[in-house]
């Protein structure tokens, strides 16, 4: 006998990706370049539950990946973490576990810093990278690739964004359109990949490709919300999947080298948020600090 959930079980008795809160900091010298970064990240522990090793003196190694070594030059840097676990709700891995929280934290404030130094983002990321030849050769690729400084039409934008994590290194920029009513359609993603020495590109743009739609799909969709004690989500038409006419166009460029092979699976669904995030501020000037985002923000005064 074969007994599988229906998909309203599914969705409604799940365990769920854990909601964090994050507090960001930095100090900026006169050139316009960070000299003191804090981050405090809280949220629930799913180390401490199913990998004990990983939570060890209060501290979730999963919990703060790709927050505690970003990739940038930061000479003074302070990341900590404080468990806050939800009550009555248990908490699993989803695809990219925890990077695909710190990037989109991380990736933002960076793009705010770069505002605040009256640099373009780019541009700003490349000062910061200069000891870190592997990420800088993913954003100049994906820049390039992506005609990063070309002209726009109104309401228009491209955001930029960079990682390390799995072992793999990307860098990813998207394009995006933001009607008055505040909708958010994501045109392009151009990204591109040093995941080390690899063996068939095909499978990694495949993957690339299905990782992103699945990180999109999250950043504009996907919430999961309670009301008198119960899921309020059941099916696809109350947590929505990408529809085929928004899924955007994904290209991939790949960097060939021989250093050691890195994850690819779950590396492009942590890296697009924050890229859309980003473009999503070209385009507007509002800044989203929350996901899924809040669409109602982007609606034009006008």
């Amino acid at each position: 006998m074969k007994v599988i959930w229906s998909r309203e079980e599914d969705i409604q008795h799940d365990m769920y990706r854990p909601y964090y809160f994050d507090r960001l900091s930095a100090g900026l010298d006169a050139a316009g370049k960070p000299v003191a970064w804090t981050h405090r990240i809280a949220g629930s522990s799913i180390a401490a539950r199913y990998i004990p090793y990983w939570f060890k003196d209060g501290l979730d190694l999963d919990a703060v990946e790709a927050a505690a070594k970003p990739p940038y030059a930061l000479p003074n840097i302070h990341v900590d973490y404080v468990r806050v676990e939800p009550p009555g709700v248990r908490t699993a891995f989803w695809r990219g576990v925890g990077p695909t929280h710190n990037v989109f934290v991380v990736e933002s404030f960076m793009d705010e810093l770069a505002h605040a130094a009256k640099q373009d983002p780019v541009a700003y990321r490349k000062g910061l990278l200069g000891h870190n030849p592997r990420a800088l050769a993913v954003l100049s690729l994906a820049a390039e690739k992506a005609r990063w400084g070309s002209p726009l039409p109104a309401r228009h934008g491209r955001g930029i964004s960079v990682q390390f994590a799995f072992g793999s290194y990307l860098s990813q920029v998207a394009e995006v359109e933001v009607a008055a009513d505040g909708s958010v359609k994501v045109k392009r993603i151009v990204c591109a990949v040093d995941c080390g020495m690899y063996v068939n590109p095909d499978t990694i743009e495949a993957q690339v490709e299905g990782g992103t739609l699945f990180g999109l799909t999250a950043a504009l969709h996907g919430s999961i919300t309670f009301k008198d004690g119960r899921v309020e989500q059941s099916n696809f038409d109350s947590y929505l999947p990408m529809r085929i006419d928004e899924v955007p166009v994904v290209e991939t460029h790949l960097i060939k080298n021989a250093e050691a092979p890195g994850g690819i699976g779950e590396a492009p669904t942590a890296i697009v948020s924050a890229a859309v995030n980003n473009a999503i501020f070209a385009a507007t000037g509002k800044r989203l600090r929350r996901l899924p985002f809040d669409t109602d923000l982007l609606k034009s005064s006008s």
